[in-house]
């Protein structure tokens, strides 16, 4: 047990080799990008693993999460199958939605993941449906709604801190701030950069932490989930996190300073809770780099499984997107009588 944070050494080993394997998927993701076998948008978390590992490892297993677009971390941290993972990224017919999501839509309703979502804010109301739903069916569950700051602005949103708190609801708001919407930063967005205190307004408990360490917000997280399950009222929570790479590959990430980034990067939290690990003598250096190979033989697996899983079938590319039967005839003989 240790000491300092009162959470179980397996728990934090556990922790560890999430972030690992979120962060070497993410990388792998990004090779396979530029040779060109991932199309679409494709948008790395790379920096925010300690926000999102955090998260997931304080809640319970039923919980429903919902995310943004940037929600592979997410899907793995939850427990995805990196092999599906992947090979739905590549949009192969083996993939974890069959292919037809792609890197934003991913999905796993098994394991309690509702899916990440391109248009910014739209998973937040989803989230409040999946509370209210709880809360009907008087179950104690809590949902929780990861996004980011440019989400914040949506008026969709404050909506939805209305009626949570207008309703009681059992749900936790996750702001992972990384601190600018795709090249806007914050201060060039939001007349009040502490975005926590809008919940403020609909007596809603809120506070902010440090999402760069994972052990700070497992523990925020945690007394989030406490006040929503047990006193059956919504919390929000705010993690300041940055993210090493662009908004998506596309981006060249040349708006932000270098020297940001680098000031960022000395607090890779990665390195971070590795040296934590060490000190506390939760694991041995042999230890992180046996986990390290083992987490890169996972990777790889799944990047060779991708590759070699086969494309979904141009005559089932309509299938759970249109009514059966499709009918391509522009006058809508499919529907009229």
């Amino acid at each position: 047990m240790s000491t300092a944070t009162g959470t179980g050494q397996q728990d934090m080993r556990d922790m560890f080799r999430s972030m690992l394997l979120i962060r070497r998927f993410e990388e792998k993701a990004s090779e396979e990008y530029m040779a060109g076998r991932i199309g679409g948008f494709l948008h790395l978390a790379i920096g925010e693993e300690a926000a999102v590992v955090g998260t997931v490892s304080a809640m319970r297993a039923d919980d429903p999460l919902t995310s943004t677009y940037r929600e592979h971390g997410q899907a793995l941290a939850r427990g995805a199958d990196p092999r599906a993972v992947m090979a739905e990224l590549l949009g192969r017919s083996t993939g974890l939605c069959g292919g037809r999501g792609g890197s934003m839509h991913l999905m796993d309703k098994a394991r309690s993941f509702y899916g990440g979502y391109g248009i910014v804010g739209g998973s937040v109301p989803l989230g409040l449906g999946l509370a209210y739903a709880a809360r009907y069916r008087k179950s104690d569950q809590v949902s929780v709604t990861m996004f980011g700051d440019g989400a914040t602005n949506q008026g969709v949103v404050a909506e939805c801190f209305n009626m949570a708190g207008l309703w009681d609801l059992p749900i936790v708001f996750l702001i992972l701030n990384n601190q600018y919407g795709m090249g806007t930063s914050l201060e060039h967005a939001a007349a009040e950069e502490d975005l926590y205190t809008r919940c403020n307004a609909y007596g809603i408990p809120s506070w902010k932490v440090d999402g760069m360490d994972v052990m700070a917000v497992r523990g925020a997280v945690a007394e989030a989930l406490r006040i929503a399950r047990e006193e059956r009222n919504p919390a929000c929570v705010e993690l300041l996190a940055y993210r090493y790479r662009g908004h998506s590959m596309s981006d060249p990430d040349t708006v932000r300073d270098a020297d940001e980034k680098e000031r960022w990067r000395l607090r890779d939290p990665l390195v971070t809770f590795e040296r934590v690990l060490l000190g506390e003598a939760v694991m041995t250096a042999d230890d992180i780099a046996a986990m390290k190979a083992e987490v890169e033989a996972v990777v790889e697996d799944a990047a060779a499984f991708a590759e070699e899983s086969p494309e979904v079938p141009v005559a089932e590319l309509a299938d759970d997107v249109y009514a059966n039967p499709f009918n391509d005839d522009a006058r809508g003989g499919a529907l009229m009588p």
